[in-house]
């Protein structure tokens, strides 16, 4: 996952200070879609990402050249790195996560880390009315979700867990608030959550351009992670599936 390192930016080398207009390439594979944005003081300039299939390994590196170099920028522009931390895909986090930490050791760069479930929810409330709640889900096999609830001003209301889906979930907030589902773990939730107050956004998946303005906020507040042990919000410990046995 090598990146080339083109000689030309559209600035020079000289590091901006805190205060100037912060450039963050923004990274995001905690599910099936590899997804690279970059962005200005937390304002989206371009964004490249893939669903369907697990791509990240022979995708990650390709993008964030291709919307660098699209652009007339280099590595030497960036300032931060901002990566969705999960939870999520324990080898989609592992790919990002391992990627924008080698970039940042390298560029002498800080780290971002945010909340995939949180920069979901910021993405939905562009839509949704502001007197309901969100909550973002994502896949975790079967009928279990990881899944958090948040108001309009993303406040917890209720705290990142891995949910088993029936018909009685969340029932207890349903009956007092509109929340919308959405997530690629919403949409195996349809046929069961049947509430007057249920709504499902279609074919919202998580993106690198929902961390941006998170991670913006972040950066001015020097809100960085220890890139020696930051590690990835599984939530849920890796286990690999047996092989089966060969006949």
């Amino acid at each position: 996952m090598g990146l080339k390192l083109k000689s030309w930016t559209k600035r020079n080398s000289t590091r901006r200070t805190m205060s100037d207009n912060s450039m963050i390439l923004a990274i995001e594979t905690s599910t099936k879609n590899c997804s690279v944005a970059l962005g200005k003081s937390g304002m989206l300039i371009v964004e490249k990402e893939q669903g369907g299939d697990y791509s990240h390994a022979e995708n990650l590196a390709v993008f964030v050249n291709e919307i660098l170099e699209e652009n007339g920028y280099n590595l030497q522009a960036i300032d931060a790195i901002a990566v969705g931390k999960g939870p999520g895909s324990y080898t989609g986090l592992r790919i990002g996560v391992s990627y924008a930490k080698g970039l940042c050791l390298a560029l002498r760069i800080p780290l971002i880390g945010v909340n995939s479930l949180t920069s979901l929810a910021y993405g939905a409330f562009k839509e949704i009315p502001k007197e309901a709640l969100a909550a973002p889900m994502i896949d975790a096999r079967r009928m279990e979700v990881y899944c958090a609830i948040y108001d309009k001003d993303l406040n917890v209301i209720k705290k990142v867990s891995a949910d088993i889906i029936d018909k009685d979930s969340y029932n207890e907030l349903l009956s007092k608030h509109q929340i919308y589902f959405l997530g690629n773990g919403s949409d195996k939730c349809k046929a069961t959550l049947i509430h007057p107050n249920a709504f499902f956004l279609d074919e919202k998946d998580t993106s690198a351009k929902f961390l941006l303005t998170l991670a913006e906020d972040k950066y001015q507040k020097k809100d960085f992670e220890d890139i020696a042990y930051f590690e990835p919000f599984y939530l849920k410990e890796f286990v690999a599936a047996k092989p089966s046995r060969m006949l």
